[in-house]
């Protein structure tokens, strides 16, 4: 056991050791390539913030000496309201059902706690998933169940979660597939929170939202549709997020969030107010990625890969038929750093997860090593 785990043992919670740290010795590998490091291992943005966005958290917001909301200014929910119905098809999104978080990834980990999830509850988690949905349901001392495709949460489950497209596989479902998942959550009777952090990069892909009348059949009662502008723009610095969907949920996480102080600074909010409001800097983002992901699909191809599903998002689910790490480790003896599918679950040991988030020349970089 790690020193780490002894000390959460103390605490009481049983959390793992943070995956990443356990790349550090193939990292240093990596970066010990004469040409440097080629990091395809995290979704970390590497283009400029839309100057739509830098305005925005620059002007009138960035003078603002009181207190935010939690709930912020109408204005704000209303543009994240608009974009859901013109991005994703939401009909009837309600701005009263719109929160603003401190990026994703807080929600994800703290969603079941604030839910009242605790022992003898169950959450379940996609086969394949980011890892934060298992660390959540630790936090709060429920048990974790990964489902794989189309099989049914099992009695006692409280909080479902949904990932289209996902991490790390970059799978789509479809809506039909999705209302399947709705219904049999809706059978057991739990929450239903779709992370949906990479709808807006479906590169053509049928996607749709947990909230879109397809899936939900007009009914938003005990759905959360969580939703990031780390990616389609660039906000991973900002940590500009949102939650929307059932109202009484959402009024129910902002009551507890006000009383812990879990508030979007004020010119953040203004920043993703207007990153919402913005469509043309999210299809400018969407063609950049759109030909790294062609670039890097092709070469690890040719490079005799195989790429399992990735029809949308960050990602490229990549195997060579052996275990994880010994890809991993090939691909750094290049100077490429990528993460192990078992990050995401045991049903991963044999590919790895490669990112599409760095920049044109490291992306051209990766290319010419994998045909070199």
């Amino acid at each position: 056991m790690s020193e780490r785990q002894r000390a959460n043992h103390r605490r009481g919670i049983a959390l793992p050791d943070f995956p990443w740290d356990s790349l550090a010795e193939v990292k240093a590998l990596a970066n010990g390539h004469p040409g440097g490091i080629v990091d395809l291992s995290v979704g970390t943005p590497v283009d400029p913030v839309p100057a739509v966005v830098r305005a925005a958290l620059t002007g009138p917001a960035a003078d603002e000496p009181g207190y935010p909301t939690t709930y912020g200014p109408d204005s704000l929910r209303q543009a994240i309201a608009d974009s859901l119905t013109r991005r994703f098809g939401v009909a009837g999104a309600d701005p009263a059902a719109v929160l603003p978080t401190i990026g994703s990834k807080e929600l994800v980990a703290w969603l079941p706690t604030l839910l009242g999830l605790g022992t003898g509850d169950v959450v379940a988690v996609p086969e394949l998933a980011y890892p934060t949905y298992e660390v959540g349901a630790l936090l709060a001392g429920a048990s974790v169940v990964r489902l794989a495709d189309g099989e049914a949460p099992p009695a006692g489950t409280k909080l479902v979660w949904l990932n289209s497209p996902s991490n790390p596989t970059g799978r789509v479902l479809d809506a039909a597939g999705l209302r399947s998942a709705v219904d049999a959550a809706r059978a057991v009777g739990a929450v239903v929170a779709s992370d949906e952090c990479y709808l807006g990069l479906s590169f053509g892909a049928p996607v749709a939202s947990v909230l879109s009348p397809e899936v939900s059949e007009g009914r938003h009662e005990g759905l959360l549709a969580v939703h990031s502008m780390s990616k389609t723009s660039n906000l991973a610095g900002y940590r500009a997020a949102f939650v929307a969907g059932d109202a009484a949920l959402v009024k129910a996480l902002l009551e507890i969030r006000k009383h812990a102080g879990m508030i979007v600074p004020f010119p953040v909010q203004a920043a993703l107010a207007a990153a919402a409001a913005d469509d043309a800097h999210v299809a400018e983002q969407v063609k950049v990625y759109e030909k790294r992901r062609s670039r890097l699909r092709g070469a690890l191809e040719r490079a005799g890969y195989r790429i399992d599903h990735s029809e949308a998002g960050l990602y490229l689910w990549t195997t060579e038929d052996r275990p994880c790490r010994d890809t991993v480790r090939s691909l750094a003896e290049r100077g490429i750093l990528v993460a192990p599918g078992e990050f995401y679950g045991p049903a991963g040991a044999r590919h790895v997860r490669i990112a599409l988030t760095a920049t044109d020349e490291r992306i051209d970089e990766a290319v010419r090593r994998l045909e070199g």
